[in-house]
């Protein structure tokens, strides 16, 4: 339709100049001394018009004539830059796929292809790591590296997280530094940055870092569970020569951290040997109340700093027995407490109970250390020998 109204209208635009030229009679008179030429209107205005378009056909010739050798220099840079970007996307599809020796020489190919790409030096970097070759690698990084401020933080993170592969722990420290310093800070760097405090023994730097992992929503509560747990655990280790820095440090643990049956489990002795793990007793009969743990009560007589709060704990652990009167874990820990309290027929009873419906090398050296206290030595040596068999044997079954 649009082809029909533009033929149309050409028509129509012939049609009224045809008419125009007919009732025009005018002439034009040129004198060139000492000659003249008389030519009619109709034909000076066709030469007029056709001299322009001449003229501007011959300047657009001349331009992209002189333009030439810089449309042909884009064109060569064009071609550049497609092989530099199709290398790239070469190089970055062998690393994914392992194939580090083809990566690394796409990514070679990249780089020259660009007059030298961060980028590409830095994937290269990768795949020359991935073939274990140092020489390379720091060869690439180093390429990176002359690439200016725009890839700093690529260069950086990159080198952190290899370092770490390599277990180069200060090394990915120090890069990871420089970029705090200089005001980064995001979640991908808190990964590695708890990786480099977990394995440099930096507890309370871990505690922080996975602090802020869980308040940016990065990690939920049961997978920051584990490193949260070795922290703890590491600091209170550190504290143990100090009974009460230990403690308040205990009592400085926030509740919800505090509901990891792991942490309270491992907790638990380092607390008894510094005479504090009656701190944790409230915290472990809370958790024994909302779900049964057989492990976890097995751990009960620790929270007995005195006599007088054994007989607590035992009076407690006995109503617990009510209800679990088969749990191997409960009657040790009844054992246990009635050892504390001398009621060493019940110590004998329940230590026994509990080994047989679960032996293991702690109740027979429970049962040994009772039998010692109570001179009998050949029964005491017979639960020594078992524990010794046991041990020999691959532990408690």
């Amino acid at each position: 339709m649009r082809a029909l109204i533009w033929l149309i209208g050409i028509f129509a635009l012939a049609v009224g100049v045809a008419m125009v030229a007919g009732v025009n009679d005018g002439y034009v008179l040129v004198v060139l001394s000492p000659w003249r030429a008389q030519i009619s209107l109709n034909l000076f205005i066709v030469l007029l018009v056709a001299g322009v378009a001449l003229i501007h056909v011959l300047l657009r010739v001349l331009a992209r004539t002189l333009a030439l050798p810089a449309r042909v220099a884009q064109w060569r840079d064009r071609r550049r830059r497609e092989k530099a970007d199709r290398s790239l996307h070469d190089a970055l599809n062998a690393l994914f796929e392992g194939r580090f020796s083809q990566s690394l020489k796409s990514a070679s190919t990249a780089y020259a292809a660009a007059d030298g790409s961060a980028m590409a030096a830095l994937v290269a970097a990768r795949a020359a790591h991935g073939l274990q070759d140092d020489t390379r690698y720091r060869e690439w990084l180093d390429h990176a590296a002359e690439q200016g401020k725009d890839s700093e933080v690529a260069r950086l993170m990159t080198e952190a997280e290899l370092a770490i592969e390599r277990r180069q722990f200060d090394v990915a420290a120090a890069r990871l530094a420089q970029l705090r310093e200089a005001g980064h800070k995001h979640i991908a760097m808190l990964r590695l940055e708890s990786e480099v405090a977990l394995a440099l023994g930096r507890w309370e730097e871990l505690l922080h870092i996975l602090r802020q992992l869980r308040k940016h929503k990065a990690l939920t509560l049961e997978q920051a569970a584990p490193g949260m747990r070795r922290a703890h655990i590491g600091r209170m280790q550190e504290l143990e020569a100090s009974p009460t820095a230990l403690a308040d440090y205990w009592e400085a643990i926030p509740s919800e951290e505090l509901q990891d049956r792991g942490l309270l489990e491992e907790a638990l002795p380092l607390l008894a040997r510094a005479g504090c793990a009656a701190r944790a007793r409230a915290q472990t009969e809370r958790l024994l109340e909302e779900r049964w743990d057989s492990g976890l009560a097995r751990l009960y007589a620790y929270c007995a700093g005195s006599v007088d709060e054994a007989r607590a704990c035992l009076h407690r652990a006995e109503t617990w027995l009510e209800r679990q009167p088969r749990d191997s874990g409960l009657l040790f820990a009844l054992g246990q407490l009635c050892r504390r309290t001398e009621l060493w027929g019940k110590a004998q009873s329940y230590l026994e109970a509990s080994l047989g419906l679960k032996p293991e090398v702690e109740t027979h050296l429970a049962l040994a250390h009772l039998f010692d206290t109570l001179e009998r030595r050949d029964e005491a040596q017979r639960h020594y020998r078992a524990a010794a068999e046991r041990l020999g044997g691959g532990g408690a079954a």
